[in-house]
């Protein structure tokens, strides 16, 4: 809201806690608001793992990579689109109605997908799904940073068997949001500014004490006022609300913050590790698809855990410095990923030449027959060559027979009661992968998973807040898009390791980036952020430390 009267230096994870006790009203907007995030975070949870099953039923989907890489990156493709419409419709319609149109398209997305006959229907599925995700994803935190004290902003906005059963229940999440929402009021903001002043003092007296009702209207009148005055200078169109942004100091310096962070969310990996957490945990070198779901739901489940941490540490250490520190462990593991996969390829089983032609000449990989240097390959140059590794009887680290990937021979080789690997080799050293993997999503979900998120929240004048979180929220979903829908494809050329030492490369670049651009917005009011912007962040400047020092 724009008023709020705590000592921002002093709002923690228990102020958010006695103010939800004293007041369950604030606790159920928020979570029930908060449900928009879970419909991302669910979904790409469950496509995970999901196409693990699609590729075995759909024998087109597992013999092309794009098309894997379609059918995980169409629900960005839609949330772009979705990201784009949400800020319009947060303005003409209301922060409600949004949320309300958000749960019908993911509920139908996800009716589509699970009754697909074809992978084009899931695809279509995908895009509906998409289009859901794209207008939770900007309006929840918005509704949530309205309707919530300033003190406790933070932490709120933080809440945020087969594959066809798999895909068809994400949508109970938003049959759940959408039963809760009905019950809920509209943003008492967006309300104030249709001329409703009656009904949004109603709703700030269920979320603010007494004493602080009508110090709060009076912060939203003269905003409000303030705002609409700068609106007709703006324009109506969307062309003249752009160039009035773009040529605002505050809204442009706003932007490269805000624009920073949400693509440098997406730059440092971490969807392509929740679309794909089970591939890559084959990468590793586990073969069983109900093991590679289970080690991967793990690292989903501390993606959870962090999340919670975030609520704790944000209004206590503050936005930016929770993002570099974040940051900084991400490349660690990053790094430490990339080195663990490499020497899992290093020393992965040879082929056994005799092995490999026990099957019949038609089923032993073709390459591996017509290269001259035959007797030097090992699983890798088997999985790279497109065939597939069947495992050697006795063990899984001996040499063994590198075969055409048909779903027939696979059959045959299981049949002699041995291993198929057809994404990554066995390796003694793979669960240390996983290890890795998890401990890069407990550095990530704090920080980098949450915080961009609030930063984009309340960082903007209020007057630009829909088209700045638009902007923002569209670069966020086309920055997914590029990484979803080219990870496949990056590891097939650069190997599990080279991609993941990319990530790395980003991520550093990213960490300057957020540390030259974004200042610090702890426990500050809207309009004390826009005075910030004003002035220009200068993060070298000894004016700059000493203000974040205080600000810790």
């Amino acid at each position: 809201m724009e008023g709020g009267h705590q000592a921002a230096s002093k709002t923690e994870f228990t102020e958010c806690w006695n103010r939800a006790t004293a007041s369950p009203y604030i606790m159920r907007l928020a979570l029930s608001a908060g449900i928009g995030g879970l419909l991302f975070g669910y979904d790409t949870g469950v496509i995970s793992g999901a196409l693990l099953y699609i590729r075995e039923d759909f024998e087109e989907v597992d013999k092309k990579t794009w098309l894997q890489e379609t059918i995980v990156s169409m629900a960005v493709a839609g949330a772009i689109i979705g990201a784009a419409f949400g800020g319009w419709m947060n303005d003409k319609l209301g922060r409600k109605k949004s949320i309300l149109t958000a749960d019908v398209l993911f509920f139908a997305g996800a009716i589509v997908m699970a009754v697909a006959p074809v992978p084009w229907v899931i695809i279509i599925g995908r895009v509906l799904v998409g289009l859901g995700v794209g207008m939770a994803s900007m309006t929840a935190p918005l509704y949530i940073s309205e309707v919530s004290p300033a003190a406790i902003r933070g932490a709120l906005v933080c809440i945020n068997g087969t594959w066809r059963w798999m895909l068809g229940v994400a949508g109970v999440p938003a049959a759940v949001q959408f039963i809760l929402m009905l019950s809920l009021p509209e943003s008492p903001r967006w309300l104030y500014r249709q001329g409703m002043e009656e009904e949004a003092r109603e709703i700030l007296s269920k979320v603010y004490r007494p004493s602080e009702v009508e110090d709060e209207m009076g912060a939203m009148q003269e905003s409000v006022k303030i705002e609409k005055e700068e609106e007709s200078l703006m324009g109506q169109t969307l062309g003249e609300k752009l160039k009035g942004a773009l040529t605002n100091d505050v809204v442009r310096r706003a932007l490269y913050a805000g624009i920073t962070v949400q693509v440098a969310q997406q730059f440092v990996g971490i969807n392509t590790v929740m679309y794909y957490s089970p591939t890559i945990v084959q990468f590793a070198g586990i073969a069983s698809n109900s093991t590679a779901l289970a080690l991967s739901l793990i690292t989903s489940g501390l993606n959870a855990v962090g999340s919670i941490m975030s609520m704790i540490f944000i209004d206590r250490y503050g936005r930016r410095k929770l993002m570099l520190i974040s940051m900084i462990g991400i490349i660690l593991c990053l790094i430490v990923l990339s080195v663990t996969f490499y020497e899992a390829a290093h020393h992965a089983p040879a082929i056994s030449n005799q092995d490999s032609l026990s099957f019949g000449a038609n089923s032993t990989c073709h390459a591996y027959t017509n290269a001259p240097n035959f007797s030097s390959w090992s699983c890798m140059q088997c999985l790279k060559a497109e065939c597939a590794f069947c495992a050697n009887s006795d063990s899984e680290f001996l040499p063994g027979a590198c075969l055409v990937a048909d779903k027939s021979i696979r059959g045959v080789c299981r049949a002699k009661q041995r291993v198929w690997f057809s994404e990554g080799c066995p390796s003694k050293i793979g669960i240390l992968a996983v290890v890795i993997l998890g401990l890069y999503i407990l550095a990530y979900s704090p920080g980098m998973g949450t915080v961009p998120w609030v930063l984009n929240s309340e960082i903007y004048p209020l007057r630009f807040r829909g088209i700045g979180g638009g902007i923002a929220a569209v670069s966020n979903w086309c920055a997914n898009l590029i990484v979803s829908e080219s990870f496949l494809s990056m590891t097939k050329t650069l190997g599990s390791a080279g991609t993941f030492l990319l990530f790395a490369g980003f991520s550093t670049i990213s960490l300057m980036a957020i540390y030259a651009l974004v200042p610090e917005t702890k426990g500050l009011q809207f309009e004390e952020v826009e005075k910030l912007l004003q002035k220009g962040f200068r993060p070298f400047s000894k004016k700059q430390e000493d203000q974040e020092k205080c600000n810790c």
